[in-house]
Order: structure tokens, then sequence, then C-alpha cells
């Protein structure tokens, strides 16, 4: 149930030999998304739960789920970068379907994720998923 971009993604893990590429491959991901404005780091988006700073901004429109975010930290930059290919563009009913946990788990992100940073993936995917079953 991914959406096509998460699948790009997943498609290019295949190809990356070891977890270092993986991890640079994400971090690159990071670096490709437009920084999100200054304006839009206030408290109502910062994600507690994260080690590093961290600001989400969803977006439904038209019933459409899609968010932008930025993070102090270059591989949660990514980390963010791979939850938007996951999560954008899905119809906001659809958001709270997606298994996370599972799809993430085909980039071996769990076995190779810090506790910290994979309590902060978590936090993300919890505002994530709360403010869809909001909408």
């Amino acid at each position: 149930m991914a959406a096509q971009a998460f699948e790009a993604i997943v498609e290019d893990f295949e190809f990356l030999e070891d977890w270092e590429d993986r991890y640079r491959h994400v971090i690159e991901q990071g670096k490709a998304m437009d920084p999100l404005d200054e304006a839009l780091k206030v408290p109502a988006t910062k994600v507690d739960g994260c080690a590093s700073q961290v600001w989400l901004h969803p977006v439904i429109e038209d019933g459409i789920f899609r968010f932008d975010g930025d993070s102090d930290a270059m591989i949660v930059r990514g980390l963010i970068a791979v939850l938007r290919a996951l999560y954008n563009g899905l119809p906001v009913a659809e958001v709270g379907q997606v298994d996370a946990r599972a799809e993430l788990a085909r980039l071996e992100l769990d076995e190779n994720l810090s506790s910290q940073r994979s309590n902060g993936l978590r936090a993300m995917i919890e505002r994530i998923r709360s403010v869809a079953a909001a909408a």
C-alpha cells in the first residue's frame, strides 16, 4: 500500500550493498528536500520525543494528505524525506491504514538506527497518524 515514491526508495535500497551506503542515501533524500519555512518552525509543528529538533507541517487539501518537515540533524531530515515518500499524496482516510513499521522494515531501518532515532521516527509517525485521524 506504499506510495510510488516510497517504492522507488525501496528499489534504490535493493541496489545498495551495505548500511553505510543506505545511510548516505537517506541523508541525500533529506538534502534534496526544500527547507521548511522558518515561520512554520513553531511549537505547534514541533515533534516531541525526538532527540533532535523536528518540525512537521501537515496539509490536507481535497482529502489528500501531505506534509513538509525539517530537522537540525541530517539523518533525521532524511527520515522525514522517507516518511514523506511513504505518506504524501495518500487520501487522508488511508494514512492510518499504512503499516509504517512493516514498510520501513523493508528498508531495514529498524535494525540500523539508534534507539533514540527509532523513538524519534515513531514519534513522527504518531504525529502523522494523529493529524490524519483528526481530519
